[in-house]
């Protein structure tokens, strides 16, 4: 997976991921919302309006002075674990 970093602040962040489409995003910006210190996650993909991009850039806006850098870490954490968990349930109910 390539990231490249649009913009970085203190309580925002832009990043471009290559190569993913709504079914990955939706489930990372959901995990990020599910996050308390996470004041908004939401992501673009639409080449047309965004001149030409086709990758999609995830936007993340934190409160509190809280990294969002360290929000998509616990956001990617809390995906493994749940995916995890999921195959383990899966793999004994079978």
């Amino acid at each position: 997976m390539e990231l490249r970093v649009i913009d970085k602040e203190p309580t925002e962040l832009s990043i471009e991921i290559a190569g993913e489409d709504h079914t990955f995003m939706n489930v990372l910006k959901g995990a990020l919302l599910e996050i308390d210190a996470v004041a908004a996650a939401t992501y673009d993909l639409n080449p047309e309006q965004s001149g030409g991009q086709t990758d999609p850039i995830l936007t993340i806006k934190t409160e509190d002075e809280t990294d969002p850098l360290d929000m998509l870490s616990l956001a990617a954490e809390n995906i493994k674990t749940k995916a995890s968990d999921f195959r383990t349930a899966f793999e004994t109910a079978a």
